[in-house]
């Protein structure tokens, strides 16, 4: 039996942009995208820590030191600019998993993992 185990998040990020006008999706920094295990593509659960919002999308990485976290689309009417966010990833197995957690600071600049 397979289950949907936590695989990897980024904790207390800063939405740093919110473009109404682009086609759904998180841009991440790619050295963040890198450090959390992510991919072009992969889904991800957003959890808005500033107003309780929760959606699903996928991520588009964005470019590396940047620091860069911008809620795309229809997905910037729940998230807005400067809102802090946990964004996480799940994997379905049979295994167990040790979820690979990484803490940023308020830059999005990776500090540890915990």
């Amino acid at each position: 039996m397979k289950f949907k185990m936590l695989k990897s998040a980024i904790l207390d990020a800063t939405v740093t942009e919110a473009d109404l006008n682009y086609i759904g999706s998180i841009t991440i920094d790619e050295d963040l995208t890198e450090k959390a295990n992510l991919r072009a593509g992969e889904n991800v659960l957003v959890v808005d820590q500033t107003n309780g919002s929760r959606l699903e999308t996928y991520v588009i990485v964005g470019k590396r030191g940047s620091g860069v976290i911008c809620m795309n689309g229809a997905a910037a009417h729940l998230i807005n600019k400067s809102d802090k966010v946990a964004i996480m990833t799940f994997e379905w197995t049979n295994k167990e998993m040790t979820p690979l957690f990484v803490l940023v600071d308020k830059e999005n600049k990776f500090v540890k993992y915990c």
